[in-house]
Formats: C-alpha cells, sequence, structure tokens
C-alpha cells in the first residue's frame, strides 16, 4: 500500500505527528525555494500559509514550513548552509575590458 504522505511524489509528513516550524517568510516564492531546499535533502516538510494556523503562531503572516521534530535540528543545519554558500543576488557577470573595440568603417 501506498504511504499517503508521498503519493505523487510529494514528501509532506503526517499531519499526526509532532511537528516543529523551522521557517517562515513574507515572500511565498522565497519559501519555495526553500520547501525545495529540504525536499531535495530528503527532509519532509510541509509549507502552509501562516494565516491558516493563526491559533498556533498569532501575529505571523506569509508562509510557514514545519519539519518532524526529529528532523528540524537538520533542516536548519541545511537552510544555515544554503545561506552561507549562496552567492549574492547581483546575477550579472563582471569582467574586464582589456582591448578597445574595432573601429567602426
Amino acid at each position: 500500500m501506498a504511504d499517503p504522505a508521498r503519493d505523487g511524489n510529494r514528501l509532506q509528513p503526517n499531519p499526526n505527528e509532532k511537528l516543529t516550524k523551522i521557517f517562515d517568510s513574507e515572500n511565498e516564492s522565497e519559501a519555495l525555494v526553500v520547501k525545495g531546499l529540504l525536499d531535495s535533502a530528503g527532509i519532509d516538510s510541509d509549507l502552509t500559509s501562516a494565516s491558516m494556523i493563526q491559533d498556533m503562531f498569532p501575529g505571523l503572516g506569509g508562509m510557514i514550513i514545519l519539519v518532524r521534530q526529529e528532523d528540524a535540528d537538520e533542516a536548519r543545519r541545511v537552510i544555515s548552509e544554503y545561506r552561507r554558500s549562496s552567492p549574492d543576488d547581483d546575477e550579472t557577470a563582471e569582467f574586464e575590458i582589456t582591448a578597445e573595440p574595432p573601429p567602426k568603417r
């Protein structure tokens, strides 16, 4: 029998397990990137709209990522390692021009 938490290649913790918030962001795209990072590291996670769980985390908006309690330390390590290794947001290449362009004819 297929594991319902893994159907459709989605990794998601069972909601009956003890889950821990390891990441929150006002920016949904940032939360999706982090979820993908955790998925690629083999850590099951659940991306949830914070507005849906205001009783658990009052005053929080945007998106949150929950993981199993036993995976929380590893998930935080993966996120921290990614933040240390990620380049600046500047996606432009820098190069030095060493010659004059050819004259126009």
